[in-house]
């Protein structure tokens, strides 16, 4: 059986960045570290708390969790693209026959692996302190994770290449990341919120993605939260992806 040239590059590019994050454990657990922070010292802070939900607080706090794991760890992976840049690394790439989705997608997908395997440690310790939610639920979120951390990296990686310096690119990632963050409702329910504050905050996507993986957390799978969030998800990944790779191919990465 044949192997399809995009799937062929794409395993190719992903095996050279997964080597270069398997050399280096520190940044397979340092990304984990904040996440784990906020779970330690801010969750017993919420227990018995009414939050506005049937669910428990390690509910509530764990999908918001994950997905902020996602959100601040794919945002800054453009970082990397700014520093191969600076190599000549990209210049190297940009003779190869590699595709440019390739390029892309090598990039991201391991970005998603390694995301996901920090979500699998921030549940096991919540599952230690307290956390309670069925398996397909954990699952889900994990889908959820990866699906945010293609989007955001796609996005990332095509800022950087817009954006060549670290004095711009970081400054600008945080005015977008710190917003989204606030206004999905991470931390906690939007319901809590005043209701202009709740409305605005549907006009965020992660706020979609929010609300499924804590639906799922609670093991309520056919809900509109979960539907919503899925279709969200996907077109969000979808777009990103298609963005990423015009910019890559226009960019000459």
């Amino acid at each position: 059986m044949t192997v399809s040239p995009l799937l062929r590059d794409t395993a190719l590019v992903f095996g050279r960045y997964a080597r270069q994050t398997l050399r280096s454990k520190f940044q397979i657990f340092f990304g984990v570290l904040m996440p784990l922070l906020y779970l330690l010292f801010f969750g017993p802070l919420l227990t018995g708390m009414p939050l506005g939900s049937r669910g428990s607080s390690w509910q509530m706090l764990v999908p918001g969790l994950l997905l902020q794991l996602a959100l601040f760890g794919a945002s800054f992976t453009g970082f990397g693209v700014i520093i191969e840049s600076s190599w000549g690394v990209v210049e190297r790439l940009r003779v190869t026959p590699v595709s440019r989705l390739a390029l892309l997608l090598g990039r991201v997908l391991r970005d998603c692996a390694l995301f996901v395997f920090q979500a699998a440690l921030l549940v096991l310790t919540a599952l230690a302190m307290g956390l309670r939610a069925p398996l397909p639920g954990i699952l889900i979120g994990f889908a959820f994770v990866a699906l945010l951390a293609l989007a955001l990296a796609s996005l990332s990686c095509a800022l950087a290449m817009k954006v060549p310096t670290p004095q711009g690119f970081g400054p600008l990632v945080n005015a977008i990341a710190m917003p989204s963050m606030l206004l999905s409702g991470l931390m906690l329910p939007m319901t809590l919120a005043p209701a202009w504050l709740n409305v605005l905050s549907h006009f965020t996507p992660l706020r979609y993605l929010v609300d499924a993986v804590r639906s799922a957390y609670l093991g309520a799978y056919a809900t509109p939260a979960m539907l919503y969030g899925a279709l969200v998800a996907a077109g969000f990944a979808g777009a990103a992806v298609t963005v990423g790779t015009r910019v890559f191919r226009t960019a000459g990465a």
